[in-house]
Formats: structure tokens, C-alpha cells, sequence
């Protein structure tokens, strides 16, 4: 796709040419080197990074911003623009450099660690089962996005940030819109404004009620403003939970389209922590990529790129790239995937991964321990996909048993 005397634009999920893998013209670009010219909705000329260690390399590296004031999108998407462009909000730590990220990310950490999230391992089965277990009473059946994949990471990060569940049809309406590419700039705003209003009253009550959660945690601790407990609220709990929706509905679709992959985990539960890596890798359902801006001029494979323009790293093409990953387009869940960069890197990798993994690595193998019998229940054709959003995956998956 071109922006025009032969500078590209970033490609779209409905540039797909088969629902798992990337939009072709980004192999294209990283074949042609790691680092390429891209031209920005606006007109504007900025940077695509897709090759892999090029990736790692941006975002192990300071000198590249996160800070919302200097971010842009690759593709037209107006309902960031009451946000990019402007100061982060109060505690969205994504939006943030050091040292006002560092000072939130280590209000979090604790909360988040490999450990900690282990131990919330019974509750997560328990979890899980309760929701194979409705779903089995449906009768043969379902929406496994509606039944399993959505329900299961909203009602866990509900329990973690002491928010209460009975809420999550708002939560849930407001995240979707702010991941919505089509949305407006006042659904954005609109939605955002909704989701502040809910989490600074919740974080209020803790504040003067706290309980055993993270919210209450942050509230009583006095370290962070009310508007940052609930600016972080919202981040945890919009992107906590869709991201780990969209893995599992889109890598069960994955799965039940590669009957060999799935029999595997099926036949060998012990499998599915490697499996899980190797789903991240293949789907990467961020999409678009994660913006950055140098804050000085910065030489990367042979590039000036200069102080403030756009950067754009495509973690999708990354974790296809060929250079790290032998026949990066076949999904094996044998493959040793570590170093994929789903999660990101660096200072701002996702601060719950660990969480992401555990549901994952239970959730997979119950569900084809419980249903093994799973399959489509309409041809592949007809699954809707989640082209609209900001996190790559399905809106619904039809499945029966």
C-alpha cells in the first residue's frame, strides 16, 4: 500500500489476507529492511520498525518517548485524539516516561509479579471451571467469547482491583469503545469520561473502605492523588481484560483451525505453557503496533531517525520475522517462542503478563479437557473478526461440542 511517491502507509487488519497472519505488505517492508519510511494518516512522514531485534532495540531504549504529548497513530483512528497529543491522564503509566512512570509502574509491580499470580492460581481454576461448567449447561452450543473467553480475565481482574463485577456491562461497553477504530473522538472522550467517574468514586470508598484489593491498596497507601488510583483503574481494568479476552477467542479459533495443534495440547495438558508463548507469538492481537518518538536524534540499521518524529514498532511483524523465528507463519506449539515480543519490552513491557499467562495456560487446556469433542460450529468464513478494534481477535466464535 502506498501513501504516495512510493512511501507506504501502515496496513489494516481488513488488509488480511487469512485471519492469523499479518497484513502481507508488512513481510514485504521487513524484507526490505528492518526500518522503513511510513507515512501517518495526517500526511506526515514517520518510521515503521518490523524487524525484530530493530524492535527490541526501540523499546529497551530511553532515548525513545512513550509520552502521549508526542504519540501517533499509523492508521486513522479519531478517537485518540482527545488523548494523543496532550499530557498522559493521571496514572495511565503507558502515556509516561520516567521518572513519573517508574513512580507508578513501582506502585503496581508488587501486585503483578510471576509469584504473586501463581498464587492466584486455584482462584483462576476455579474460575474457569464455573464458566466451562454454565457454558456445558447451555446444551451443545455456544458463544465461546460471550460464555468463556470475556467473562473469565474480566471477572479475575475484577477480584484484583476490588472492583465489583455487577459493573462490567459499563466497563465493558466503555473499553470497547476506547478500543474502537471508528470511534469518534466524543464516543473516545465520552467513554473515558464514564470509566474516570466510575473509578474515582470507587477509589474514593477504598480510600475510606479499603479491602484486600489493589485499589484499596493504592488508595490507602497515600502515595498516588485520587484522579491517578483512578486513572490507573481504568488502565488496568480496560486493557486487563481485553487483551487476555481477545488471546483466548482468538487463539482457540487459531487452535480449532489447526486440528493437529489442538490435538496435541489436548493429548498433552504439560504442553500448554509453551503453547501459550507460541499463541502470543502467531496472533500478537496488538495489531498496530506501539508508538514511540525519539527525544534526539537516533542512528537505527543505518537510519537517522530524527528527535520528535513518529515511530511506529510493529510487534506483528516482528514476531514474524525470519531472521529469529524459523518459518515464523506455521504455528507450532512446540517452538521454543520465547523473546517474542507480544507483551512488548523493555521499560514498558505489560505489567501483566505474568496474570495474561496464567489465565491462559488454564484456561486452554480446561477447555478441551471439558469439550473435547470442540469444534466451529459455522465454517471459519463466517467467524466475525475483531478488524475494528484496536486489539486484534473475534467479536464472537460460535463453537459446539
Amino acid at each position: 500500500m502506498s501513501g504516495g511517491r512510493g512511501v507506504p502507509v501502515h496496513p489494516t487488519a481488513r488488509d488480511r489476507d487469512r485471519p492469523f497472519d499479518p497484513p502481507p505488505e508488512l513481510a514485504a517492508l521487513r524484507a526490505r529492511g528492518p526500518v522503513s519510511r511510513l507515512r501517518y494518516p495526517d500526511g506526515h512522514l514517520g518510521w515503521l520498525v518490523t524487524g525484530h531485534e530493530a524492535a527490541r532495540r526501540v523499546l529497551a531504549d530511553p532515548r525513545f518517548s512513550a509520552r502521549s504529548e508526542l504519540k501517533r497513530v499509523p492508521v486513522a483512528r479519531p478517537g485518540t485524539d482527545p488523548f494523543y497529543g496532550s499530557p498522559a491522564l493521571p496514572g495511565w503509566l503507558v502515556d509516561m516516561d520516567a521518572p513519573h512512570h517508574t513512580r507508578l509502574r513501582g506502585q503496581l509491580m508488587g501486585w503483578f509479579t510471576a509469584r504473586r499470580t501463581r498464587a492466584l492460581a486455584p482462584r483462576i481454576e476455579r474460575i474457569v471451571g464455573e464458566h466451562l461448567e454454565a457454558m456445558a449447561a447451555l446444551g451443545g452450543r455456544a458463544d465461546l467469547v460471550e460464555a468463556f473467553a470475556l467473562p473469565v480475565p474480566s471477572l479475575v481482574i475484577c477480584e484484583l482491583l476490588g472492583v465489583p463485577y455487577g459493573e462490567r456491562a459499563s466497563f465493558q461497553r466503555n473499553s470497547a469503545t476506547l478500543f474502537r477504530i471508528d470511534a469518534t473522538a466524543a464516543e473516545a472522550a465520552a467513554a473515558m469520561g464514564e470509566l474516570d467517574v466510575f473509578l474515582t468514586e470507587l477509589a474514593r470508598h477504598r480510600r475510606r473502605a479499603p479491602g484486600d484489593d489493589l485499589l484499596s491498596a493504592l488508595a490507602a497507601g497515600g502515595e498516588l492523588s485520587t484522579a491517578e488510583v483512578a486513572g490507573v483503574g481504568a488502565l488496568l481494568l480496560s486493557a486487563g481484560h481485553e487483551t487476555t479476552a481477545g488471546s483466548l477467542g482468538l487463539g482457540t479459533f487459531a487452535l480449532l483451525s489447526h486440528p493437529g495443534e489442538a490435538a496435541r495440547l489436548a493429548d498433552d495438558p504439560s504442553l500448554a505453557g509453551n503453547a501459550v508463548e507460541e499463541l502470543l507469538r502467531y496472533l500478537t492481537i496488538f495489531h498496530f503496533g506501539v508508538p514511540r518518538s525519539p527525544l534526539e536524534d537516533v542512528v537505527l540499521e543505518g537510519h537517522t531517525l530524527r528527535a520528535g518524529e513518529s515511530v511506529t514498532v510493529s510487534l506483528s511483524a516482528a514476531n514474524r520475522d525470519p531472521a529469529r523465528f524459523a518459518d515464523p507463519d506455521r504455528l507450532d506449539l512446540a517452538r521454543p517462542a520465547s523473546g517474542h515480543l507480544a507483551f512488548g519490552h523493555g521499560a514498558h513491557q505489560c505489567i501483566g503478563q505474568h496474570l495474561a499467562r496464567t489465565e491462559m495456560r488454564i484456561a486452554f487446556p480446561a477447555l478441551f479437557a471439558r469439550f473435547p469433542g470442540v469444534k466451529l460450529a459455522v465454517p471459519p468464513s463466517e467467524v466475525p473478526l475483531g478488524e475494528d478494534m484496536g486489539f486484534y481477535g473475534v467479536h464472537r466464535l460460535p463453537v459446539a461440542w
